[in-house]
């Protein structure tokens, strides 16, 4: 008998640790949990709700109604492709975020947006959706001081991206200008400083068309064996003021914060753990509309940041920051896990912008039913939309598509929505 009780508990302990392996041992969610989960996987998961098998969202993400839930939504919020200064493509970008556990990914480069439309491509083949995103270059001037401090600045756009978007880009491109400009002058610095660099190879490294940044010139300084690494030539010539520091044309960054909320996204400070003086930024960014700031890294969460976000009620988010070079001092893609709470706080507060940017970029439509207003909507899910073989008066049909998309069944129920679609009930779409 004694034999018989130490088989059945040596069986119970292996189905113990078989349920535990399943994941059986996981800690349960709070009721308050349950809900934010809840409330973040329709975000996530919105294009099912109008599908009876499988469905495409606005970027073309295929998905199975009878997924598997996984209680463990992973979104990476800061990441980077050669389009700025990553060394993977957007496509590249996207199957690592996808083979690590992703399911929401900013793509966040440098004073650029191009990379988005290559993401969103590929994210439809692994049912991930993307946050088009953008890190702004910015400068911070502390009033009665001359000094200027390099502070970045995050935002996040909803699915059909920015409202006035040709402002926009063409605050950017002056930001990209100027970045060319910055980096000849790190080169000419570098070689008074009898560091021989050549503008060809720094371009070359950048890649056509990609406005080079300081990690261009660091990986040319390696690659001609001035340093023997990134973080050298970072140490020693290229940090903020350094020997072969350079600014750009870079804006105010007050006027940055400014102009994300007049586009329609929400903006976010970057990395304030590298800047001099934090809690001054903080606190006049605050003033005219930051929504929030880095708290979350990799090794955990940052107490100090945590205060402040606490102080000024701001949203407190993290992002890996990938860039994809490599080595132990990187963060992978993912490995900042957002508790589910802090996601939910996240989409509480952009919803209601992204909302209203998508509001503001219908209403143009139907106001001028242009070709121009068109692609604004368009923009980043063009393919998905216009393979929908639309009936000929289809100005309707299309806002129709869209809401039901990109915003729930209680976003989407108000005047202003059913006015839109009547001004486009007439509308023919040319889907040449």
């Amino acid at each position: 008998m004694v034999g018989d009780g130490h088989v059945e508990k040596r069986s119970k302990d292996k189905k113990k640790k078989k349920k535990q392996k399943r994941g059986g041992g996981k800690k349960k969610m709070t009721a308050e949990q349950s809900l934010a989960f809840n409330s973040v996987t329709e975000w996530v998961y919105l294009d099912q709700s109008h599908s009876s098998s499988s469905s495409e969202d606005d970027f073309g993400v295929h998905q199975i109604l009878n997924r598997a839930v996984d209680n463990n939504v992973v979104f990476e919020l800061h990441s980077h492709s050669n389009f700025s200064d990553g060394y993977l493509s957007p496509s590249k970008l996207v199957e690592r975020a996808h083979c690590n556990g992703v399911k929401v990914l900013a793509l966040t480069d440098h004073d650029t947006m191009s990379g988005i439309p290559e993401a969103i491509e590929t994210a439809r083949r692994f049912g991930m959706k993307i946050i088009p995103g953008v890190e702004i270059s910015t400068i911070f001037c502390q009033r009665g001081s001359e000094s200027e401090e390099p502070v970045h600045i995050l935002a996040y756009y909803s699915s059909c991206g920015p409202s006035k978007y040709e402002e926009l880009e063409n605050f950017l491109a002056n930001i990209r200008d100027g970045r060319f400009l910055r980096a000849k002058d790190m080169i000419l610095k570098l070689n008074k400083l009898k560091l021989p660099l050549k503008w060809e190879h720094v371009a070359k490294i950048a890649g056509k068309g990609v406005a080079p940044g300081r990690l261009h010139v660091a990986r040319a300084m390696v690659e001609a064996g001035h340093v023997e690494n990134l973080k050298q030539a970072f140490a020693r010539y290229l940090y903020d003021g350094g020997p072969a520091y350079s600014t750009g044309s870079e804006p105010l960054a007050e006027v940055a914060v400014q102009l994300i909320h007049r586009t329609g996204g929400l903006a976010v400070l970057a990395h304030p753990w590298a800047l001099k003086n934090p809690a001054a930024i903080i606190r006049k960014l605050k003033d005219v509309g930051l929504h929030g700031l880095e708290v979350y890294r990799s090794d955990g969460k940052l107490v100090a940041y945590t205060d402040l976000a606490d102080t000024y009620g701001l949203l407190k988010l993290g992002g890996s920051d990938y860039h994809g070079r490599g080595g132990h001092g990187e963060s992978e893609l993912g490995s900042v896990k957002l508790p589910v709470l802090v996601l939910n706080d996240f989409l509480k507060v952009a919803r209601p912008i992204w909302c209203g940017a998508i509001k503001e970029i219908l209403e143009s439509y139907a106001d001028e039913p242009s070709d121009s207003n068109l692609s604004h909507i368009t923009r980043y899910g063009r393919g998905k939309m216009l393979k929908r073989n639309y009936p000929l008066n289809c100005g309707k049909g299309l806002v129709d598509e869209c809401l039901s998309l990109w915003l729930t069944n209680e976003e989407r129920q108000s005047a202003e929505f059913e006015a839109i679609k009547l001004k486009l009930s007439h509308v023919s779409i040319n889907q040449g």
